[in-house]
């Protein structure tokens, strides 16, 4: 959720840690928040003693809770990566880079679904998978390349560890 967008749902936290959903009027967990998200449905998390907007540091918990159950999706090194960026010049564009990669990773994976279900219906769904995985890479390669000139575009020296993670990147895919 972005701050510029107007909640439809108000959780509010309480001192003793816990969260109210004023929607269904009871006490709600950090799962059900998650099932929001997933569920796609806006909300806002406030702070009930001071009134500030706390979404970011309950959706940062979710995420935390996540990775320490089963299945993590931040590796150690991904993590590290993302530690070093903060207070860097690059942060903000960092910021803005992860966040258009996934807008884009959504948004192809909606489509991937799409065509993947239109093709299930075909002969030889296999070759139609390996094919639509295939015009996936060169859309991932043009986004990376583009954002990167548009860095050097726009004066903004890369750092040496985002030229090297492009070249490596590259060469990865």
């Amino acid at each position: 959720m972005t701050s510029k967008s107007k909640a439809a749902r108000t959780i509010k936290k309480y001192p003793n840690r816990r969260l109210y959903d004023t929607e269904i009027s009871r006490y709600i967990t950090l799962e059900e928040i998650r099932q929001l998200v997933l569920r796609g449905e806006e909300f806002a998390v406030v702070d009930k003693r001071s009134g500030n907007d706390i979404t970011r540091s309950i959706l940062l918990q979710v995420i935390s809770e996540q990775e320490e159950g089963g299945d993590p999706m931040f590796s150690v090194k991904v993590l590290r990566n993302i530690i070093r960026f903060y207070g860097d010049s690059m942060q903000s564009t960092m910021a803005s880079y992860l966040e258009l990669s996934l807008d884009l990773f959504n948004e192809q994976q909606h489509q991937f679904k799409d065509r993947l279900r239109k093709l299930l219906d075909v002969n030889n769904p296999l070759a139609a998978l390996r094919e639509l995985s295939q015009e996936q890479v060169p859309i991932w390669r043009t986004v990376r390349r583009e954002f990167l000139k548009n860095l050097t575009d726009k004066g903004r020296p890369r750092s040496a560890s985002a030229k090297r993670g492009s070249g490596k990147s590259e060469e990865k895919h």
